[in-house]
């Protein structure tokens, strides 16, 4: 048991925790190099959402340099380095807003301007992004302070994903759609605090020294500062993850409770919207008239699914409704009205094809009694429509029908009956198969 446990301990691969120090240090300044790395960084990543490229996304986070300042950040109040921790966080701000300036410049630029998947992703974060960064700044502070680093930095970069959160936000700016700019750049905020506090937590957990200065009323101050700035990281984290999770919780019980409740009888449900951020719940329906004890009776329905404090909207299609109701703009009544001849279009067709199938059975079971009627040692059949693979002639579809008998039919009963079956399906090609 003991061996089990020292495969854990990390004291045999541990770099110099002096060396580690240094290496976080200089890698926390950008300018020169870092800067300009910065930059066409971003521009390679604000090209891969143009073009929604996600291998294009994963180069350009594989050489961005943001993460030096966070963990900058999370070492700095991890050994009381004040200067260090003024430092990060100067950079920090410059590269932020550097790489903010570069990709609302490039979509400003770009002729392209819709919305991928690469971008919408990026505006929507949820509960596994922190824990994505939690992992991901764990990982990548340990591989820092270790000698066999790997190719873990490469990896926690591409996780933690730190630079299409910025470009998306960029894109949110350059098109003047607020909203994309604010969820990208909470995702973005998100990553930096928890993957500062990951990188805290492993630099205590290390025991890496800590700083002290010579003035001990000086030393204190530091240490307020930094507690402060622990606490400013710590009680944001707390926050972000509780309400993430919360919106998480709202939405599943709202997807659960729209599969299971909100159904009516000659009515479709045309598209629905969850915000778990107003706790609303819009539901837009087409068909028959909803009337307003049904919508009360479904609004009672959410209590079962702890939604009781949200708030539920339902708005009805006008392809099937009076004009008196129609309140909703020309565009939107063509677009529910298509929806509604889409859906008929094809439930006609599955209609059509369920028809067809149900003529063919009752149609071949007629012709087995037809042909036992006239050939009593007929036992069983198969009739079958068939395509002919393979058939260079312009009609290939065939009647394929086999035959199960008790005793021998005659040749010349034989052609008789093949020819009845043409005249009887009126189809010129028939494969009739006897078998005993």
């Amino acid at each position: 048991m003991k061996s089990l446990f020292d495969k854990f301990k990390l004291d045999h691969e541990k770099e110099t925790l002096e060396t580690v120090i240094i290496n976080i240090d200089n890698g926390v300044v950008f300018r020169g190099t870092n800067l300009w790395v910065l930059i066409f960084a971003i521009f390679v990543a604000s090209l891969g959402l143009n073009v929604n490229s996600t291998a294009v996304i994963i180069g350009a986070m594989l050489i961005s340099p943001l993460m030096a300042p966070i963990m900058g950040v999370g070492l700095g109040i991890g050994i009381n380095d004040l200067l260090l921790l003024r430092k990060s966080i100067y950079n920090y701000a410059i590269a932020t807003g550097v790489a903010l300036a570069t990709s609302t410049l490039f979509f400003l630029l770009s002729p392209l301007d819709d919305a991928h998947s690469e971008i919408l992703a990026r505006t929507t974060p949820n509960i596994y992004d922190v824990l994505i960064a939690v992992f991901g700044g764990l990982a990548g502070i340990i591989a820092t302070a270790s000698k066999q680093k790997g190719n873990v930095i490469p990896g926690v970069a591409i996780a933690t994903a730190l630079m299409p959160p910025l470009c998306t936000a960029g894109y949110g700016l350059a098109t003047f759609q607020f909203q994309y700019f604010f969820g990208a750049f909470y995702l973005y905020l998100i990553n930096t605090v928890f993957i500062a506090l990951a990188t805290f937590l492993v630099v205590r957990f290390l025991h890496f020294p800590r700083k002290h200065l010579q003035n001990p009323r000086a030393d204190k101050i530091a240490q307020r500062i930094v507690l402060a700035v622990v606490l400013a990281t710590l009680f944001p984290s707390l926050y972000f993850g509780y309400d993430l999770v919360q919106q998480e919780r709202f939405k599943k019980n709202a997807n659960n409770f729209i599969t299971n409740e909100a159904f009516f009888t000659n009515d479709y449900l045309l598209s629905k919207k969850v915000d778990p951020k107003t706790k609303s719940i819009t539901l837009v329906f087409g068909g028959k008239e909803i009337s307003s004890k049904d919508i009360a009776n479904l609004t009672a329905e959410m209590k079962k699914y702890d939604l009781g404090a949200a708030k539920l909207e339902v708005k009805q299609g006008f392809a099937y409704l009076t004009e008196t109701n129609s309140k909703l703009p020309n565009e939107q009544t063509v677009q529910l009205t298509q929806a509604l001849a889409v859906k008929d279009a094809k439930e006609k067709e599955l209609q059509s094809q369920l028809d067809s199938l149900a003529k063919e059975d009752q149609l071949g079971r007629q012709i087995f009694f037809e042909i036992k009627a006239q050939y009593p040692m007929v036992k069983k059949a198969i009739v079958q429509p068939s395509i002919i693979l393979g058939a260079t002639a312009p009609d290939n579809r065939t009647v394929l029908i086999l035959l199960s008998i008790s005793s021998n039919i005659s040749s010349r009963d034989r052609a008789k009956l093949k020819a009845w079956l043409k005249v009887r399906l009126d189809q010129p090609n028939i494969n009739l198969i006897f078998e005993r």
